[in-house]
C-alpha cells in the first residue's frame, strides 16, 4: 500500500496492524529546512559507516554520525560506535522533536545519503541498547525519498513518501513485527540526510 497523500493525520496509524507509526508530514518551512541541513552537513563529523556481514568488514558509501547525552556506546552490524555529544543545532531539533512527539530521547543516529544509489536494506531498528517498544523520531531533510514497511509474516508493505523538513515516528511493536527500508533509487541526484531520535537504555 503507497501513502502518497500529502494530507497526512498524525494521529493516524499508518499500519494496519502489530505496531504503530505516526507521520507528521513538514513541520518546519523549507526556508529552515534548508538552514538545518546546511548546518548538518557543515557541522557533523560523518564518517563511512562500517559493518561486519559474514565476518568481512564492509564499508559503505553512506555517512554516519551518532551523538548522544554522553559518550553512550552504541552496537549494531556488530560494529560499537561512541557517540559525540550533542551540537546546538542538534539540541534544537531534539527539542522540536520532543514537543512535537510528546516522547524524550538521549540520543541520536544520523544518515548521510549521497543520492538515491545509496539505501539501507530491509532491517528493524532492536538492538539490545535501544528501550524495547520505545519511540524512534525520524526527521529527513533534503532529497524526498519513499520509505517502506514490511510486516514480517504477513509480507504486506506499507510505503510512504519522506518530505525536507518532515517527521516520522515509529513505535509500541513496530520494531518486533515490522521490517523497514530506504529502497535505492536511480531517479535521485541529491543529498539526503535523516536524523533519527532514540532512546539508549542498556548503559
Amino acid at each position: 500500500m503507497d501513502l502518497f497523500n500529502p494530507e497526512f493525520n498524525p494521529n493516524t496509524n499508518l499500519l494496519p496492524q502489530d505496531g504503530t507509526v505516526l507521520y507528521y508530514g513538514k513541520i518546519m518551512d523549507y526556508a529552515k529546512a534548508d538552514y538545518f541541513f546546511n548546518r548538518l552537513m557543515e557541522n557533523i563529523e560523518w564518517k563511512n559507516d562500517e559493518a561486519i556481514i559474514f565476518g568481512q568488514l564492509i564499508t559503505t558509501k553512506r555517512k554516519v554520525a551518532w551523538y548522544a547525552d554522553t559518550n553512550f556506546k552504541y552496537s549494531y552490524s556488530k560494529i560499537t560506535k561512541e557517540a559525540l555529544l550533542w551540537t546546538p543545532e542538534l539540541l534544537e531539533l531534539k527539542a522540536l522533536t520532543e514537543e512535537k512527539t510528546g516522547e524524550t530521547y538521549n540520543s541520536c543516529l544520523l544518515n548521510l545519503y549521497h543520492n538515491g544509489n545509496e539505501g539501507m536494506a530491509w532491517h528493524s531498528d532492536a538492538e539490545k541498547d535501544l528501550k524495547k517498544n520505545g519511540a524512534i523520531a525520524s526527521l529527513s531533510f533534503g532529497a524526498q525519498r519513499k520509505f517502506a514497511f514490511k510486516h514480517k509474516t504477513t509480507k504486506e508493505n506499507v510505503s510512504l513518501i519522506l518530505e525536507h523538513g518532515s517527521l516520522l515516528v515509529m513505535k509500541d511493536q513496530t520494531q518486533t513485527h515490522w521490517l523497514h527500508r530506504l529502497p535505492p533509487t536511480t531517479k535521485i541526484n541529491k543529498p539526503r540526510i535523516n536524523l533519527t531520535f532514540r532512546t539508549i537504555v542498556s548503559q
